[in-house]
């Protein structure tokens, strides 16, 4: 099964990884020929899982915040950051540069 040029560019944009080698693509056909296998899987009768602990009765409990205000110091562990936001996964593609 051959991946489209726009499935490759909405691929890299949201992975920020570089599928345009022989190599990335052949990869990313490999992934897709194993996640292929569960179209065999017969499901027939089977009811969809909310959650795998359906069985138990979840409860919420209370949002209470006890600390805050420390944007600046949690900030300050991101290897890679783009205004006041974490970049993940840093990826092959270069983000642009931002003028401080």
């Amino acid at each position: 099964q051959k991946v489209s040029v726009e499935v490759l560019d909405h691929l890299e944009h949201l992975a920020l990884v570089d599928f345009r080698d022989s190599e990335g693509v052949e990869r990313l056909q490999k992934a897709i020929e194993f996640a292929d296998q569960l179209h065999e899987v017969n499901t027939d009768g089977v009811e969809p899982m909310d959650s795998v602990l359906e069985d138990r009765c979840l409860y919420l409990r209370e949002d209470d915040v006890t600390e805050g205000n420390c944007t600046k110091e949690l900030l300050e562990n991101a290897r890679e950051k783009v205004e006041e936001y974490f970049v993940a996964p840093p990826g092959n593609i270069p983000l642009p540069k931002l003028e401080e």
